[in-house]
């Protein structure tokens, strides 16, 4: 399907160019968005990859990736059940998805790509998503989340007088957005459209024996360089003295008496701020989480691998290697879905869109201002946020179109960019129902958004 939607992109976009007489301005979108996608987001992401993949690779070898998987097996077997529950893959869609919801999207990226290059590894069919690729990918594009802090942050520089106040209708939002995601990749799989083409044996017997070779890279049967299974003759991590837990002890005292001081100052005595005291204990204890997640993450990891026996600055280097190679191999799919976005939208092509369909959208009372960044939202964050600022500054920040527009901004995704990432990251071409799933789960929070503002806020 991401054939004919970049095609179709491409070509709309130089015959609406040529209507409209913009084509100088869709070549140059063309070149701006391939430079933007290597030097802005492919090469800036190569330093966070390498960062997160070699903590993540500490987590591995110290154990704690097989932990995470083990304490919430039922649920994830209901979600994956192509997926064995000591995989991997498991621990890594786990610390994705608490990435997501803690809103730490520059955690969240990384780990998402380690997730699909575990799950690659059960895929006997390189280049064709797998139906646990497809479901991860709707989990992700339906971004569920505690607090839309970008959006807040808008809102909060505008002078909003209740800016956390979108923080409930978001999460009422993506809970329905993600319900859809899940529902529609569970559904759609099933379709004869989009059922898994069938496994040649000696592709079958080629994972199973850990022998495959392909671009899509390790197999089953080799981890050593993707996953915690450890290869024959490695040493198993060593347990834990009581020395150990002490010092685990200790370190977990100081990030709560950092979590109390960030989100309960006046428990020491100190004055809150402005924001702070506009918030309730839930809205407090979600945003110290927040702030001190990727201190604890990184501190916490290196330092239990090493209780553990593990060589944290040589496995930490092992993994960061693996995470520069993932950024350079995901810069063809960046430049081809940005470019394809780029001159769509220099073309006018979104303007045309919104035009199209606003008759259809005011019989159903839907506000067509929100119709320009509900449509940009899939394709663009940044045009997203450019188009939520304007209508914050336009309508007002307590007005109900701007606390739709920042709820809408916290309870979807930006299905193609994340399309496109993850499955570049493990060279699949064909994405089978994963964007029409991820679309649905887009369409779903956005009219829940309106619903749910709409009855929050409307009166």
């Amino acid at each position: 399907m991401l054939n004919y939607i970049w095609l179709g992109l491409v070509v709309a976009a130089v015959l609406i160019g040529a209507w409209n007489d913009t084509l100088e301005a869709v070549g140059k979108a063309a070149f701006e968005r391939a430079e933007y996608a290597v030097m802005k987001l492919a090469l800036p992401l190569a330093g966070v990859m390498a960062l997160w993949l070699g903590v993540m690779r500490l987590a591995e070898k110290a154990g704690l990736i097989q932990v995470m998987a083990r304490a919430l097996r039922p649920v994830m077997k209901r979600l994956f059940p192509d997926v064995p529950a000591e995989h991997p893959a498991m621990g890594s869609m786990l610390m994705n998805m608490a990435a997501n919801i803690l809103g730490l999207s520059n955690a969240a990226t990384p780990l998402g790509i380690r997730a699909m290059k575990d799950l690659e590894t059960l895929n006997p069919r390189p280049g064709v998503a797998s139906n646990a690729m497809c479901t991860f990918l709707a989990i992700n594009t339906s971004s569920i989340q505690l607090i839309p802090a970008t959006a807040i942050g808008v809102l909060v520089v505008a002078h909003a007088a209740q800016p956390f106040s979108i923080v409930t209708s978001a999460i009422l939002a993506t809970m329905f957005s993600t319900i859809a995601g899940i529902t529609a990749v569970k559904l759609l799989e099933k379709l004869p459209a989009y059922r898994l083409p069938s496994v040649a044996p000696d592709a079958s017997s080629a994972i199973m024996s850990g022998g495959g070779s392909g671009e899509s890279g390790v197999r089953l049967g080799d981890h050593s360089e993707s996953s915690s299974a450890a290869p024959a003759g490695a040493t198993p991590p060593s347990t834990i003295r009581r020395f150990g837990w002490f010092v685990l002890s200790a370190f977990a005292v100081v990030f709560l008496l950092a979590f109390l001081r960030l989100g309960f100052p006046e428990l020491f005595h100190q004055e809150a701020s402005d924001a702070l005291k506009q918030q309730n204990a839930f809205l407090r204890s979600a945003n110290a989480i927040s702030i001190l997640s990727i201190p604890l993450l990184l501190s916490f990891f290196p330092l239990y691998a090493a209780l553990r026996g593990v060589n944290v600055y040589e496995e930490f280097v092992e993994g960061a290697k693996e995470g520069f190679q993932t950024s350079v191999m995901i810069i063809p799919y960046l430049v081809a879905i940005l470019v394809a976005i780029g001159m769509f939208r220099e073309a006018g092509g979104i303007a045309l869109l919104t035009k199209l369909i606003r008759p259809v959208l005011d019989l159903v009372h839907f506000p067509t201002e929100l119709v320009p960044m509900c449509l940009v939202r899939p394709l663009s964050g940044s045009g997203t946020l450019g188009l939520f600022s304007d209508l914050v500054k336009e309508f007002g920040p307590d007005s109900l179109l701007a606390r739709t527009a920042g709820t809408i901004y916290g309870s979807t995704e930006t299905t193609f960019y994340v399309i496109a990432v993850y499955f570049g990251a493990v060279g699949v071409k064909r994405t089978r129902h994963a964007v029409p799933a991820g679309l649905i789960a887009d369409a779903v929070g956005i009219i829940a958004s309106v619903l749910v503002c709409w009855m929050m806020f409307g009166k």
